[in-house]
């Protein structure tokens, strides 16, 4: 069973998930411009910025972990996004592995592992980027990309440049990203396909159907089912 909980750190969400699906049955995790702290079997990891479904391999297991709001990750870790795109990693690989150990040995011991992650990602966090977080709520409303960065005074190369870094991918992709939360949020809430790709900025019904499949691989229909 998944659940999810504001966290104090802003824009973040921790979360647990249990299993509780059949045996062999996999829910894809979708691209949705975050990226994760993890526990897992006394193990942290991180999950990088995703550009199509991920779906986790092995037996059923429980999961542990704080999503971190798009762009803050970066300063977290130390680690320019883009090089943990669509990766699963162990933190050991990005810090020391001392350091590593001594956290790992933290969290195992915390009577709810997800906690000890909030508490973890608090101590490190950086002050919030007000200019990535006006760039992503400017997107995540629907804005174009180039009126957007008109907006906060960035040209196009620059952008990119900041966006790579920041949330692993282009603001393009970024954008139809998030784009893709916001019709899949409105379809779950029943809205008909077509209205969802109307009120969501899709040229039609099809360009959804088409950009669902893009990023997760599945159609509208199975998707949500």
């Amino acid at each position: 069973m998944y659940e999810e909980w504001p966290s104090r750190l802003v824009g973040a969400v921790v979360w647990t998930n249990t299993p509780s699906l059949a045996p062999g049955t996999r829910r894809p995790v979708l691209p949705d411009g975050c990226m994760d702290l993890l526990w897992r079997e006394d193990r942290l990891l991180v999950a990088g910025p995703d550009t199509h479904a991920h779906v986790p391999d092995g037996p059923p297991i429980t999961w542990a972990g704080i999503r971190l709001f798009p762009g803050t990750a970066p300063a977290l870790l130390g680690v320019p996004a883009h090089e943990l795109r669509d990766r699963r990693v162990e933190l050991a690989e990005l810090w020391p592995a001392s350091e590593v150990r001594r956290l790992t040995g933290r969290v195992a011991a915390a009577a709810h592992p997800a906690v000890a992650l909030e508490e973890l990602a608090l101590e490190r966090a950086a002050p919030p980027d007000l200019a990535l977080r006006r760039l992503v709520a400017a997107l995540a409303s629907g804005r174009p990309v180039a009126e957007t960065a008109d907006e906060l005074g960035l040209g196009a190369r620059q952008l990119h440049r900041r966006a790579l870094s920041s949330f692993g991918y282009g603001p393009k992709t970024l954008a139809r990203i998030l784009r893709l939360q916001r019709a899949l949020a409105l379809a779950r809430r029943g809205v008909p396909y077509a209205d969802t790709a109307n009120r969501t900025g899709y040229a039609d019904q099809a360009h959804l159907s088409r950009d669902v499949k893009e990023f997760t691989g599945l159609t509208l229909g199975a998707l949500l089912h």
